[in-house]
């Protein structure tokens, strides 16, 4: 796309090495997401941890051969990477904007910059699903609409595409001057304006006028007129800018908006919009659309597109043709369980090049089964030629490991010779042929990704591969357990590493799944509580180290043939494990030494530490990889006094023990509250636990919601005042009731105690009293004025109805009810 020579010249590098003039075809940040070495270019980006310099080595190793720094490159080691390119500048995230906007300005086609607090995605995919008939689109992938996700957006640009649509997303003020420069959108969204990050802007009319720096020199802008903040704040906008030249397209009820809304309807499972528009020649056009959903949201979004439609002089019976067949956009990859011990991840709804390496990169990250499958269907308007397409398809599988392919359509099926280093293939002309022969395939034991373009159909292939599942599930949002690691990492002193609990199914979220993402997110260290969850993560693919917290004398062989470091706390599990490794002849088994300094639960008590010295000191059995201890009361300032006890004796026993062995240990004794309440007490090593799955009282408003608890309406009953709900007789209606039995009970985890009142659950926006005792699979809400319908969703926590909440009304804590979940209750993890 680029040359070498020409990108130097666009960011003003300094050349530290030049090998050859490349061409650059892909921009790589991540080194775990690297496809194509020869034609990317690494940009080592800074972070709050590790500086992508970092990574320079291992994608030299891999390939790579263009990379740009920033002056923290050390240039004495420019020596190290023969036939590399190195460009240096100041700031790797300016040179990457600035690279992205140059290629910006290569195209001259018409692009549609989106903006706003919510819909945004919502409405590119839309906007694709309406104009593909029309056009050869570009598109954000995803939510790409960060200032790392737009220049990745944007580079994607080539000369076959005839339209652009980019989202841009911002949480803080003089964000989004970048991100016009990179977009310089021809024709602007404004969805709408929200909460979303508003604790970044000082009041919600500078949150408006920073989003809408967006369109500075766009020639329209389309937005919704009901909203009196954007009503006032858009046109003055427009006058500032360009009073003459910038056109307002605004929608809205009252009369005076571009396209007015006359009237909306829903009925059923639709919606009938009414809208007119007054043409040139003053006279009013009118569009009736049918929209196949009722909520709000959606028809906000769908009047949107209208405009854009409207604005490309659509003709209104198309608009209305195409509107009808809007379908509902998928915004997260779920991975579940399947048939014969299968794990699915259903991203059945898209396909295209971008979207297939995003699936493809989940997929890399579960590592519970050692096969990997990808069903993939033709992918439709790529912006290059089917060899080329496929070539690049195959390339990638390889790079990712694939090790079976099922295509499905004819040119993927044409196009099968481009496959011929994938270990297995298949190819089926249609989802037809494919379902026909479904039951000779045997999918057993293996990962398998499904990836097809709607017309495909792959819901089918769904039904097919996914296990059927009792309709209570706990969902794992995977996006914030990776936001909230984040998040405490960057409360981390300087080189502190940091050990991930994973002990009690991870919280009840899964311990693989879990796992296998923190091993991605290449966190030093997991923790569990018993051998037997170290065995699973091991079979599992896991292969950071895992320190067992409860070993046993019967779990010693599974220790050692699974190489899991246990926790030694006396001197009888130290003795035991002592002679067992002698015995089997090893020597320098990694253990953890745990010392209890107030803890009063397990570990060595101040007065062994001096025989524990003796029996360490010269032991070539053991290599102590870590001392610690536990902190009783890290989150309660009241007992700052008592946490400062216990580490002042920690340290004491800790040098002491140090002293006696003559290799460096790491210690550790901070847990998810010490470490950002006493960052004094961070020492080598951190242990993260409950605040990972988004509890923490003291950072809960920073922190991400991890585990939605959500099950079904079964049925819904009236009963009359004065008669009883459930067994005992204990729920009586006191008038004339709605009640909805729900499909969860204590045999679910769900504690017996919330019953007569005391819980409740979330329904269509409203807190609902539980009526009656909760039975063993099933618990009784009185909806008594909440418009609900058999089969609605009902949430037990979550986003809306936090854990704690529950846990408070159940007199307990967070973690009983997130751990005490029954394992009937299936999980269901997923990426946004």
């Amino acid at each position: 796309m680029h040359t070498i020579s020409t990108i130097t010249d666009v960011l003003k590098a300094k050349i530290l090495q030049q090998a050859d003039d490349a061409t650059i075809e892909h921009l790589l940040l991540d080194s775990r997401k690297l496809l194509f070495p020869a034609t990317s270019l690494f940009f080592a980006l800074g972070g709050p941890r590790r500086n992508g310099t970092s990574f320079i080595q291992e994608l030299y190793d891999k390939g790579v051969r263009n990379f740009v720094v920033d002056e923290s490159f050390e240039e004495d080691d420019i020596n190290k990477y023969p036939g590399a390119n190195f460009l240096q500048v100041r700031d790797t995230l300016a040179a990457l904007h600035a690279l992205t906007a140059f290629h910006r300005k290569q195209f001259s086609i018409p692009v549609i910059g989106i903006t706003g607090s919510n819909g945004k995605t919502i409405v590119k995919e839309w906007l694709y699903q309406l104009l593909q008939d029309d056009f050869n689109i570009v598109r954000s992938p995803k939510s790409y609409n960060s200032q790392i996700g737009v220049p990745l957006s944007v580079w994607q640009m080539n000369d076959q595409h005839t339209l652009a649509i980019f989202e841009a997303g911002i949480s803080q003020p003089d964000e989004m001057q970048q991100l016009q420069k990179i977009i310089e959108p021809t024709i602007g969204v404004f969805t709408n304006i929200g909460e979303a990050h508003a604790e970044g802007f000082l009041n919600i009319r500078q949150k408006i006028n920073e989003k809408l720096k967006l369109f500075i020199h766009s020639d329209l802008l389309i937005y919704g007129s009901d909203d009196p903040d954007v009503n006032d704040a858009v046109p003055m906008f427009a006058n500032n800018v360009r009073p003459d030249s910038f056109q307002l397209f605004s929608w809205g009820k009252n009369t005076e908006a571009t396209l007015h809304i006359a009237s909306i309807e829903k009925i059923a499972t639709q919606t009938i919009i009414i809208a007119s528009i007054k043409e040139e020649d003053g006279q009013e056009q009118i569009i009736k659309c049918i929209i196949p959903f009722t909520d709000d949201a959606s028809i906000e979004n769908a009047i949107t597109c209208i405009c854009v439609l409207v604005q490309l002089q659509t003709p209104p019976n198309i608009i209305a043709e195409r509107m009808l067949r809007l379908r509902p956009v998928e915004m997260r990859l779920e991975l579940k369980q399947g048939n014969n011990n299968c794990s699915i991840i259903n991203d059945s709804y898209s396909a295209d090049i971008n979207s297939l390496v995003i699936a493809l990169n989940f997929l890399q990250q579960q590592q519970q089964h050692a096969k990997r499958t990808l069903i993939l269907s033709d992918i439709l308007q790529s912006g290059k030629s089917n060899n080329e397409l496929y070539a690049d398809i195959a390339h990638i599988l390889e790079q990712k490991n694939i090790d079976q392919l099922i295509g499905i359509g004819p040119e993927i099926s044409k196009h099968s010779a481009a496959f011929k280093n994938i270990k297995q293939v298949t190819f089926f002309p249609s989802t037809l042929a494919f379902k026909e022969q479904f039951y000779s395939l045997h999918f057993i034991n293996e990962t398998i990704l499904l990836k097809g373009a709607r017309v495909f159909e792959f819901e089918q292939i769904g039904h097919l591969l996914e296990q059927q599942v009792h309709q209570t599930v706990l969902e794992i949002n995977l996006n914030a357990v990776t936001h909230n690691l984040k998040l405490y990492q960057q409360q981390l002193n300087p080189g502190v590493r940091l050990m991930a609990m994973v002990k009690a199914f991870s919280y009840g979220s899964g311990s693989f799944e879990i796992a296998n993402l923190l091993q991605f997110q290449k966190v030093d260290y997991l923790a569990v509580a018993y051998a037997d969850e170290g065995v699973e993560l091991r079979k599992a693919g896991i292969t950071l180290p895992i320190m067992v917290m409860n070993a046993e004398e019967t779990t010693f062989d599974i220790l050692v043939q699974h190489n899991l470091e246990p926790e030694l706390y006396s001197f009888n599990i130290l003795d035991g494990f002592q002679k067992y490794l002698h015995q089997s002849g090893i020597n320098n088994f990694p253990v953890h030494i745990k010392l209890d300094t107030g803890m009063h639960r397990l570990g060595f008590e101040s007065a062994d530490i001096k025989k524990l010295c003796d029996q360490l000191q010269g032991n070539s059995i053991f290599k102590i990889q870590s001392v610690f201890t536990h902190l009783a009361a890290s989150d309660s300032p009241e007992h700052d006094e008592f946490t400062r006890y216990q580490a002042s004796e920690f340290k004491k026993a800790a040098s002491l023990l140090q002293s006696a062995i003559a290799y460096p240990f790491l210690q550790h004794m901070a847990n998810t509250s010490a470490i950002h309440r006493h960052k004094d007490l961070q020492l080598d090593m951190v242990r993260l636990g409950i605040g990972l799955y988004g509890v923490d009282a003291l950072l809960q408003q920073q922190l991400k919601n991890v585990t939605t608890l959500k099950t079904t309406i079964s049925q819904i009953k009236k009963v009359k005042a004065g008669e009883s709900v459930g067994y005992s007789r204990k729920g009586i209606a006191a008038k004339d009731s709605v009640i909805a039995t729900v499909r969860i009970g204590y045999a679910d985890g769900y504690p017996r105690i919330l019953s007569n009142g005391i819980g409740k659950m979330y329904i269509n926006g409203k807190l609902v009293p539980i009526i009656g005792n909760v039975c063993m699979d099933m618990t009784m809400l009185d909806i008594t004025g909440v418009d609900v319908q058999d089969g609605d969703e009902v949430i037990v926590f979550g986003e809306n109805l936090p854990v704690s909440d529950l846990a408070k009304w159940a007199q307990t804590i967070a973690y009983e009810i997130i751990t005490g979940i029954s394992q009937r209750v299936k999980r269901v993890y997923f990426e946004e």
